[in-house]
């Protein structure tokens, strides 16, 4: 049931992009107007992927303490008006770290599944996003980011200062419910690069405020009072199989 919520939370915002796309065609493109009135036209759909570390933070310590772990991401982005873009995007990643209290010498593994959808803000004006651009398309590109959506969490904590191998011996869960279900709201701040007119790269990181405190199966023996969060840094390239 779990994995059907995520799943059907970001299939949904697909479709929502997908009819988005349904109207670009030619015949179809409708003129809109911003404050100054300039026109523009939405779009196109951007398709997304990435990949980069993931880096937790909770009862058991902060970036020190972190065993980073890989993440990879495939989204979907649309833009809606000049500066402002929606995206929905599903994310895989690892979690990990070690106890920053020696005395207490927990540590723990985590591995998790996002979805997200989120508005992002373009800080620059790029000419290319208005129907007559006066200029060139801005190659570089600030802007920040915001949103909400699901994590599907499955931690294993255990005793240790490391990595666990294939020797560890995992202890008793907190909860016995695991893979569980928390709202996720991340923010964050990134770079655009146009690459060419259909593909661009970006920079991005993001925390994650969570409502969970169980990320890392550590609660009632530490701080069960503050919730955990984490951070994903990712490369991600975006591309436009379609004209706008």
């Amino acid at each position: 049931m779990k994995h059907l919520l995520l799943i059907s939370s970001f299939a949904a915002s697909v479709l929502l992009a997908h009819s988005a796309m349904a109207q670009e065609g030619p015949e179809r493109r409708r003129r809109h107007y911003n404050a100054q009135a300039r026109a523009y036209y939405r779009g196109p759909v951007r398709f997304t992927a990435g990949g980069g570390v993931g880096l937790y933070s909770g009862d058991l310590g902060g970036l020190s303490e972190n065993f980073p772990g890989g993440s990879v991401s495939l989204g979907l982005l649309y833009l809606i008006r000049p500066h402002l873009v929606i995206g929905a995007e599903g994310t895989y990643f690892q979690l990990g770290a070690k106890d920053q209290l020696p005395e207490r010498g927990l540590a723990f593994k985590g591995q998790n599944i996002s979805g997200v959808t989120f508005l992002r803000y373009e800080l620059i004006r790029d000419e290319s996003q208005f129907a007559s651009p006066k200029r060139d398309a801005a190659l570089v590109k600030p802007y920040i980011k915001a949103g909400a959506g699901l994590l599907l969490y499955n931690p294993n904590a255990y005793n240790g200062t490391s990595r666990p191998n294939q020797n560890t011996s995992y202890i008793r869960p907190e909860r016995n419910d695991y893979p569980a279900l928390a709202v996720v709201a991340p923010v964050g701040l990134g770079v655009v690069l146009r690459l060419t007119p259909r593909i661009n790269a970006t920079v991005e990181g993001a925390y994650y405020f969570t409502t969970t405190d169980h990320l890392d199966d550590v609660s009632q023996r530490a701080n069960p009072n503050q919730n955990d969060g984490y951070g994903l840094v990712e490369l991600k390239l975006e591309y436009a199989p379609w004209n706008r």
